[in-house]
């Protein structure tokens, strides 16, 4: 019997475990470092798992914004509907949420996790182990791991990025695959957290800003790199959540950026305007700083009324229209300069990897070695937020072990 061995236990590598079993293939091994599989998965969505995006290709295209044209075969192969058939056919029942963002009903990650074990479980071996390094042989290849070595006919590398290094995902995979010959383009973090220049970020720190207009401005240009509406959080050096996340996935190396929040994005200034008169007209015996609680939250108002050059201790009624006008400035212009990302290993996917230019898009096979293929985020593709990311480990593991079961069928059937 030939053997597949799948190295890495996240999202595509099971996925690939499952595809390739169902494509008729009986001898699969899936070696996964960590005791539990997906580790990275259970933390995806905030621990709810945004498993996919509920919409068509053009979409997945647009949002898996490097290399994402690389993806199309596998997701015409494996879309989105067809991994929320999977999973719901799996036991897990889904629901789709605000920018077609699919969740378990559940609202727990390990439903999904749960599931992709124990489907993959139905077609493979799981082998706690680390491998080591990767090497051609006369009939295929030697898996050299901690335990020993594992003959197989075709090898699929799906052993995630290189940050979030608590999840396993430690660029093993891109050591391997450059060891065999393959060219790794440059590493960097993405979906990750901003650095922020504003001390006043540490005592915002843990405030969520929901319904704002964000735009990430960069140095020289005057129309936004992205602007969207939604939620972002303070965190003690700077901002996060799913503005901030995407944000950071459009930012260049050694450029300089700076974001724009529109607290009120429902009111223009000349309503806005309005709406602050509504507000004084009620507090025009209270000082400035006791005249905001109705209009921003608590723990914003100190540091708006810095920005806005009032004294805290003015009475409203004593507010110039001047000054009214500079405070609704800071309101919808709220500026804080980028420094830089957080930690990198904090950041959600890897952007870089394994050449697309060196594997056949419509098998995920090396284009370099026969027998070996890619799946995941060791390949350099990666998305935006919204449940792009776990779909191009899907699309591209089920791919994967489609391509590497037929090839070793057909490997067998000529006796080679």
């Amino acid at each position: 019997m030939k053997s597949l061995v799948i190295i890495g236990g996240g999202a595509a590598g099971l996925m690939a475990a499952v595809s390739a079993g169902k494509a008729g293939q009986k001898d699969i091994i899936l070696i996964e470092k960590n005791e539990r599989p997906a580790r990275k998965v259970m933390i995806t969505g905030k621990g709810r798992c945004n498993v996919t995006n509920n919409s068509d290709i053009d979409t997945h295209l647009k949002n898996a914004i490097h290399n994402g044209r690389f993806m199309y075969s596998a997701y015409t192969k494996f879309g989105s509907k067809d991994t929320m058939r999977f999973f719901e056919e799996a036991g897990v029942p889904l629901k789709t949420e605000r920018g077609n963002r699919v969740f378990p009903e559940s609202d727990k990650a390990v439903s999904i996790t749960d599931a992709l074990v124990r489907e993959a479980k139905k077609y493979s071996k799981i082998v706690h182990d680390t491998v080591k390094s990767v090497a051609v042989s006369e009939n295929g290849f030697t898996v050299i791991s901690k335990k020993g070595k594992t003959a197989a006919t075709a090898v699929i590398i799906a052993t995630g990025g290189n940050y979030y290094s608590l999840t396993g995902s430690t660029g093993d995979g891109y050591k391997m695959a450059k060891a065999l010959g393959h060219s790794i383009t440059d590493l960097s973090p993405s979906l990750i957290g901003l650095y922020c220049r504003e001390n006043f970020c540490s005592a915002l720190a843990g405030l969520t800003l929901k319904n704002i207009s964000f735009s990430l401005m960069e140095e020289g240009r005057k129309k936004p790199v992205y602007k969207d509406t939604g939620e972002m959080l303070f965190t003690h050096n700077g901002i996060s959540g799913p503005l901030v996340l995407t944000a950071s996935a459009l930012m260049k190396k050694g450029k300089k950026y700076s974001v724009l929040i529109d607290l009120k994005p429902g009111l223009d200034e000349n309503a806005l305007n309005k709406r602050v008169l509504r507000d004084f007209a009620e507090f025009s015996n209270k000082d400035f700083k006791n005249a905001l609680q109705k209009l921003l939250p608590l723990s914003l108002i100190p540091v708006v009324i810095k920005l806005s050059a009032i004294k805290e201790d003015t009475k409203v009624n004593q507010i110039t229209a001047k000054e009214r006008e500079n405070l609704c400035k800071v309101i919808k212009g709220f500026r804080l300069d980028i420094t830089g990302t957080e930690d990198p290993d904090r950041a959600v996917v890897t952007r870089g990897g394994v050449s697309v230019k060196e594997i056949n898009p419509a098998t995920m096979e090396s284009k370099i070695i026969k027998g070996l293929f890619f799946a995941g985020e060791v390949i350099d593709v990666d998305a935006l937020t919204g449940g792009f990311n776990l779909q191009i480990a899907f699309s591209s593991g089920n791919l994967a072990g489609i391509s590497a079961a037929k090839y070793i069928i057909e490997k067998d059937t000529i006796g080679e």
